[in-house]
């Protein structure tokens, strides 16, 4: 193997991972992240296919244009036209009156859990998640230098409200995860169980909903006049958006929580042009979120098929279906992908997850499906 070397031409000696004073819960993990692999049906990020539409395309274009002569200053440090925008979508959305005052944005609902968890975490401070589900909230967990501790979900993929009351119990955790709909599970956990958590625990508990568009259950949000205290409520417009590009997540809760996530963020987080573009999507928002009802159509059709072919799954909220049962997962999702469809192995144990594609690349995915079937693999 060739020797690294600097761009003088001297040797990079000693410069492996392993040879940095690296945290120590950090020696051994690694970095998250889904095969990029170049295939004609990708759908294993749970991206929402469909294009943004030409109306906002054109929008956006001038909304840069008329932006670009002032990129020299630095954004609007707290994004108050951006969160205005978000806190007129989410009550149009959930129906629940909210102000920018409850609104909070960052890049990506990453940014939003890691700057939480900054504020409510840290060293000698925990987070009970409920697993297998959305795997940076461990990742998150470990980079705050939060410990970790996880429930196990049960036998069903749903949280087991008892062992969750238990785990509260004994742990006192100061931050609980509850993703729902649950990703990579896609089923969702109802709003009495979650007031159970919440009214078993001293701590916050973040509900990430970074699905939520794609279910027609009630939003956690219609929660938070009950609890302000204690609950905040993540999303994403990464999914529904058709805008994973964009990196723009938000979390709505009381106005002490986006006073707290003020002390840790970074100064200038967000770039104007990341505040443009998002404010940009949301004014086109009813044609965006029409592609929604497309997915939610076609995941209906998709599972239909699946268990027409003899597959188990988990019902699914979202747009992604986790589908089994397999003998060796890993073996079928090489299968997949040498029919030209990547689809995603999470790690857990005889199951598979499909994104809700086009409705061409999903008559891949089901062609597939049935050929891996046969395999019994």
């Amino acid at each position: 193997m060739t020797t690294p070397e600097f761009a003088d031409g001297t040797a990079a000696v000693g410069t492996s991972l392993d040879s940095l004073p690296l945290r120590e819960e950090l020696r051994g993990k690694s970095a998250y992240g889904a095969p990029q692999l170049e295939v004609a049906n990708q759908l294993n990020t749970n991206e929402n296919p469909y294009s943004p539409s030409q109306e906002l395309i054109d929008d956006l274009v001038a909304t840069v244009a008329k932006l670009a002569p002032e990129l020299n200053r630095y954004p609007e440090r707290d994004s108050v036209e951006l969160r205005e925008a978000l806190a007129d979508y989410v009550t149009r959305q959930t129906g629940v009156t909210v102000t920018r005052d409850n609104l909070w944005a960052a890049n990506g609902s990453n940014e939003v859990l890691q700057q939480l968890l900054q504020a409510f975490g840290g060293p000698g401070r925990t987070a009970l998640g409920f697993q297998p589900s959305y795997s940076m909230h461990p990742i998150l967990s470990a980079g705050t230098q939060t410990e970790f501790i996880n429930c196990p979900r049960g036998a069903d993929f749903r949280i087991d409200t008892d062992a969750a009351l238990a785990a509260i119990a004994e742990h006192a955790p100061d931050v609980i995860f509850v993703t729902t709909p649950n990703n990579p599970t896609g089923d969702v956990t109802s709003l009495a169980d979650i007031e159970k958590i919440i009214a078993a625990t001293e701590g916050i508990v973040i509900v990430d909903e970074a699905y939520a568009e794609f279910s027609p259950s009630p939003s956690a949000v219609t929660l938070l006049e009950k609890y302000p205290a204690k609950l905040v409520v993540s999303r994403t417009m990464s999914k529904a958006f058709d805008f994973a590009g964009g990196r723009l997540g938000y979390f709505v809760a009381a106005p002490a929580f986006i006073e707290a996530v003020m002390l840790v963020r970074l100064p200038y987080h967000l770039s104007m042009l990341s505040q443009a573009a998002a404010i940009v999507a949301l004014r086109h928002s009813e044609d965006t979120l029409a592609t929604v009802q497309k997915l939610s159509e076609e995941r209906e059709r998709v599972a239909a098929r699946l268990d027409e072919l003899g597959y188990s799954r988990v019902p699914s909220e979202s747009n992604f279906i986790f589908f089994g049962d397999f003998r060796d997962q890993h073996a079928a999702w090489e299968a997949f992908l040498e029919r030209d469809v990547l689809i995603r192995d999470v790690g857990v144990a005889g199951h598979l997850r499909t994104t809700i594609g086009l409705p061409v690349e999903n008559d891949a995915f089901l062609a597939a499906a049935a050929e891996v079937k046969a395999l019994n693999l």
